[in-house]
């Protein structure tokens, strides 16, 4: 992205300073991405499009897909990169060399649709490890969102596939605007209005995701980690605060304990305050670890 983009290098860094400093550093195996193949990233978008995106990527200076989505020299290896994760921590789970994952990769995935690079976001990540994961072999995944925008992306690339249950929560009216209705058993909406707080979003997760994953009985869960509707974070309005963030955890914990044989593959979406998204990101993290 341009210099001065939310969506910065040192977003990743503040993550790995909270991890460091509560000594969860040293805990975690550390895996470099791999790329993400074309007939991987095919399998969420458009091969035209991901065609496109490859034909756009400027050897200098900046290429912008649309006001907020910026290409730079880099961006093209590092979404690469970032959809690669996905794929490989499905292969590390699948192979029994983990339990769960949490990919630190940038730029982030939820906003893109099949067919459209938009809201920061090149290539699905979330999406591509999903879709990974049903051609291995998997009968029944879930993607969990709960990001402050919606995961239009997400919801456009695995729309009539029954396969996949979405759960998402997000602020509403709020940026990208594209959400659909809920369908039971395989879409689950949870708009919440600006300044919805810490009870109206544990109140949707309970009564609403928690009923439909165990009705569901996901084989593996996915997670798109947004932690931008902190109080704190300049792109929303929910007013989490750092406890909801361990809290989701823990449901997500228990939802993979009980259908999915404790496999979680989570993956970094939003969070634009460095502090706030330094110690949720690594609240989340730690949750994961401790399963």
């Amino acid at each position: 992205m341009a210099p001065g983009h939310p969506e910065c290098s040192e977003r990743l860094r503040a993550i790995e300073r909270e991890l460091r400093h509560r000594g969860l550093f040293d805990r975690l195996q550390h895996h470099e991405a791999r790329c993400a193949t074309r007939a991987e990233i095919e399998r969420a978008h458009d091969p035209a499009f991901v065609a496109g995106i490859f034909a756009r990527a400027p050897a200098s200076g900046y290429v912008m897909l649309d006001p907020d989505t910026i290409m730079g020299p880099s961006t093209l290896p590092a979404a690469l990169r970032a959809a690669g994760a996905l794929a490989q921590a499905v292969d590390l789970l699948l192979a029994g060399r983990a339990t769960n994952a949490f990919c630190a990769v940038r730029p982030p995935g939820h906003h893109a649709e099949r067919d459209a690079a938009m809201g920061f976001c090149f290539f699905n990540n979330v999406a591509i490890g999903a879709a990974h994961a049903l051609a291995a072999g998997l009968d029944r995944v879930a993607v969990l969102d709960f990001d402050v925008h919606h995961g239009n992306g997400t919801e456009d690339i695995f729309a009539e596939d029954p396969r996949v249950l979405l759960c998402s929560s997000y602020q509403h009216p709020h940026y990208p605007h594209r959400a659909r209705g809920s369908v039971p058993g395989h879409r689950v909406n949870t708009p919440l209005p600006a300044g919805a707080g810490s009870a109206a979003f544990r109140a949707a997760v309970s009564g609403r995701w928690l009923p439909e994953l165990e009705a569901f009985a996901p084989q593996m869960l996915f997670v798109s980690a947004g932690f931008d509707a902190h109080a704190a974070d300049p792109l929303g309005g929910l007013r989490l605060e750092d406890e909801d963030y361990a809290w989701i955890t823990a449901q997500i914990d228990n939802v993979a304990g009980r259908y999915c044989d404790g496999r979680i593959v989570s993956t970094l979406e939003g969070g634009y305050d460095l502090a706030a998204l330094g110690r949720c990101a690594a609240l989340h993290i730690e949750g994961l670890l401790e399963a």
